[in-house]
């Protein structure tokens, strides 16, 4: 499980997108992985009211899922979405970095099943939450 864990840690920081975005790989082991996104001007959507773009709320939530399926005792390999639901609660408080916890609950021979929540500071109220299917690979 150790080698699993640190390949997945290994993909994650070195996929472009997250480093531009700033995501930092928290935790991450058995089917679970916590990902966080700190506040940046340049995520900002809305510059009025300085809040980070859905975009990037979506981007840490897929790559967070990513990771929690990687690291799934289970799953053999790599992983790609087949499909990502984010339901968007509410807009994350400008200032605050976000923090992304996914979960991967059941993998079959060829699909992986996550679910993940985003929060900022007010854990008591989620930014986003998701659900998906993820590719089960053979390798990577």
């Amino acid at each position: 499980m150790a080698d699993k864990t640190k390949l997945a840690r290994q993909f994650i920081q070195a996929i472009p997108h997250a480093q531009e975005l700033g995501m930092v790989l928290e935790e991450i082991g058995d089917g679970t992985a916590l990902i966080s996104m700190p506040y940046d001007q340049k995520l900002v959507g809305d510059p009025q009211s300085g809040v980070i773009a859905g975009g990037a709320v979506s981007a840490l939530m897929d790559t967070c899922c990513g990771a929690a399926v990687m690291c799934h005792p289970d799953a053999p390999g790599g992983t790609a979405t087949i499909d990502l639901r984010i339901d968007y609660m509410r807009a994350a408080t400008p200032g605050q970095a976000i923090t992304t916890r996914a979960t991967c609950h059941h993998i079959t021979r060829n699909v992986a099943f996550v679910r993940a929540v985003a929060m900022d500071d007010d854990i008591d109220r989620p930014v986003a939450t998701a659900s998906g299917a993820f590719t089960v690979e053979n390798g990577f």
